[in-house]
């Protein structure tokens, strides 16, 4: 299948070169010429099937021409070696916890596809050149990229993030590895180093020395697959109980993870509508307010991980419904919290329930909790485990948070980063002295 430019200025590309270019030449992000609609006895059979045998489904119709089927399925298997449950928290609200992976975060999904994927091209090409993955993030990106691709050969990452802007375990996933993985504190903010990151793509003197690609969710190969955890949770709710209409609420920053969604939907997946939860940082909210929005400064919340004034893939979903504002709004709507609102939803969740939201779930459960209609079923996604955001979480409920084991080592580990300003002419000269 071929890949064209959001902003239609670039030719269209192979699925290859859409994954190695990461940005195409005319700063537009590349999107699939068709969508396939997956056949009706899928849709409705998803609740008999696997998570490997859904996602195998899905990635055929994304990737199938262009993989082979044993390799595809060999890059499904090794990505999804741990499960996206489904859990109650309320009678009609569930939390779809995506925090299981290496980093304890949902990006896990879609940093060890890209990784795996990226590897297959570049051994079926035999490419001598290293690969410089370059990689912008407001907490869990760098952390699921960096331990995605640590250690792979022919591949250096370097990953940007504000300084003082993450939270500390976040900060220890991608800065104490080292070997392949460089670490860069910005001193801005998650915008700042998006744009270092678009500014490198289009230097020519970068990309005559290096050969570039991002692993944000601009990268077709990260936010695609993040589509086959929307319809192995929507199995798993039909597995529990009857819902003829279902609505997934999705925290919502760079906008890649309800991109995705909105694909699943596209494709067929059984949900009658999506809901953007955001933060202080509710561009998307205010695009569906009025039909406009302006991009401005990211303003710093306990849910960093939605920090973002300037989301990259609203150009995806302006593509993907022809620039419709009726269109989006018929399938999205936006809401936007507080920290205090946060805060207070996790301690009434917890004291309700037991259940322990971090702080971006829990903007996903407000949503619910305050837009879901009579009839209606619900879906929020746990993007992150609650240990991340240790000190937020255990003020916001007054309780000691256990640490999954897959993140205790990090701690301990020493770090290693290289402070820089939010300049680009410095970032230059620093990926060509790697």
């Amino acid at each position: 299948m071929n890949y064209y430019s959001t902003r239609r200025q670039a030719p269209d590309v192979t699925l290859e070169e859409a994954v190695i270019q990461g940005l195409a030449p005319d700063r537009g992000l590349y999107m699939p010429r068709e969508i396939k609609v997956l056949p009706d006895d899928f849709c409705s059979g998803i609740a008999k099937m696997s998570f490997h045998q859904i996602a195998e489904r899905v990635a055929e119709s994304f990737f199938g021409g262009d993989i082979g089927t044993d390799d595809l399925m060999r890059i499904v298997h090794d990505t999804l070696t741990f499960d996206t449950p489904l859990v109650q928290v309320t009678p009609n609200k569930w939390s779809l916890e995506l925090f299981h992976g290496p980093t304890a975060a949902f990006k896990d999904v879609g940093a060890r596809f890209m990784a795996r994927m990226l590897s297959f091209f570049i051994a079926r090409s035999g490419r001598s050149t290293r690969i410089t993955v370059l990689v912008a993030t407001s907490g869990d990106t760098g952390s699921a990229v960096a331990n995605g691709f640590f250690d792979v050969e022919g591949i250096v990452v370097v990953v940007l993030y504000p300084k003082g802007k993450v939270s500390e375990i976040q900060e220890k996933q991608f800065t104490t590895l080292g070997r392949n993985i460089r670490a860069i504190a910005v001193d801005g903010t998650f915008d700042d180093c998006q744009r270092l990151v678009k500014t490198a793509f289009l230097d020519h003197d970068l990309n005559r020395e290096l050969t570039l690609t991002s692993a944000n969710s601009i990268n077709v190969a990260r936010f695609m697959p993040q589509a086959f955890y929307y319809f192995w949770g929507v199995a798993q709710l039909l597995r529990k109980e009857e819902a003829k209409r279902i609505v997934v609420s999705v925290p919502s920053g760079n906008l890649g993870n309800i991109t995705a969604g909105l694909f699943a939907k596209k494709m067929g997946l059984p949900v009658s509508r999506f809901m953007a939860a955001n933060n202080r940082n509710d561009f998307l909210r205010q695009y569906l307010q009025s039909g406009s929005c302006t991009p401005r400064t990211s303003i710093q919340t306990i849910a960093n991980a939605m920090d973002v004034g300037d989301p990259s893939n609203f150009a995806r979903i302006l593509d993907l419904y022809g620039h419709s504002w009726e269109g989006i709004k018929g399938d999205v709507s936006g809401v936007s919290y507080t920290d205090e609102e946060i805060r207070a939803a996790m301690k009434r969740v917890y004291v309700n329930t037991g259940y322990i939201l971090d702080p971006h779930g829990a903007c996903g459960y407000l949503a619910l909790e305050e837009g879901l209609q009579r009839g209606e079923t619900g879906i929020f996604l746990e993007t992150a485990a609650p240990a991340k955001f240790l000190d937020t979480v255990e003020e916001s409920i007054g309780v000691r948070v256990a640490i999954p084991e897959q993140i205790k080592h990090f701690i301990s580990g020493i770090t290693k980063t290289v402070d820089f300003p939010k300049d680009f002419l410095p970032f230059k000269h620093y990926l060509l002295s790697l």
